[in-house]
């Protein structure tokens, strides 16, 4: 096994040397949690995922990609995917494709404790080592959305193949409905049968290319 690993020590946190790396779809899961009948969490993933991670000089100058396959999302229940599949939610004949591109990064101890992000307030997580907040645009459907995510980086290690995997994962909520997902049902006892905002997930594992 390679044990060596590009890193340097940045404000505390093990972060990688500059490069690019791609995500790796195998060990990369891109998920998301919704409520159901205001209650029950509801855990989702998508299966195709491809992406980008630009490491710069000063860690804040990176930046990051993702193209996600619409197509790809499965929740373990075929009736309820094929349903977010159609027209009520994601189209994926008409909107194969959705996509994620960074704009700025902050040191996640930085910034003030709430933000704004589409229209509500948003609490901010706390920094600490390897912590970053990345501000970003999210697209579904033809919608772009600004994004703020809780990015950490989890590690940097070798891998057996003589490569170098940076490991990291990411946290931000969302709500569907700006994005044109609005199909819904009201319950008899107040509420909605789906939550309109929803969490996403990422734990990711990328490889060095430069």
């Amino acid at each position: 096994m390679n044990d060596s690993a590009g890193v340097r020590l940045w404000n505390g946190a093990m972060l990688p040397t500059p490069g690019v790396f791609q995500i790796d779809p195998a060990h990369t899961t891109a998920g998301f949690v919704a409520r159901h009948l205001m209650v029950t969490q509801v855990r989702g993933r998508f299966e195709k995922v491809e992406g980008t991670v630009h490491i710069a000089d000063d860690p804040l100058d990176s930046s990051a990609s993702a193209v996600i396959d619409t197509g790809s999302i499965t929740t373990g229940a075929a009736e309820r995917d094929a349903h977010l599949r159609s027209a009520d939610f994601l189209d994926i004949e008409a909107f194969p494709k959705m996509s994620f591109i960074s704009r700025q990064v902050h040191g996640g101890s930085s910034g003030p404790k709430w933000s704004v992000v589409n229209g509500q307030m948003v609490r901010r997580r706390r920094g600490g080592a390897g912590k970053f907040v990345c501000v970003g645009e999210l697209t579904i459907k033809g919608v772009t959305r600004p994004i703020e995510l809780d990015v950490s980086i989890d590690g940097v290690k070798g891998d057996p193949w003589g490569g170098e995997r940076l490991a990291l994962s990411a946290t931000g909520e969302i709500d569907r409905e700006a994005y044109g997902m609005t199909w819904n049902v009201a319950l008899e006892a107040g509420g909605w049968l789906v939550s309109q905002r929803v969490q996403i997930e990422i734990r990711a594992q990328a490889i060095r290319m430069t």
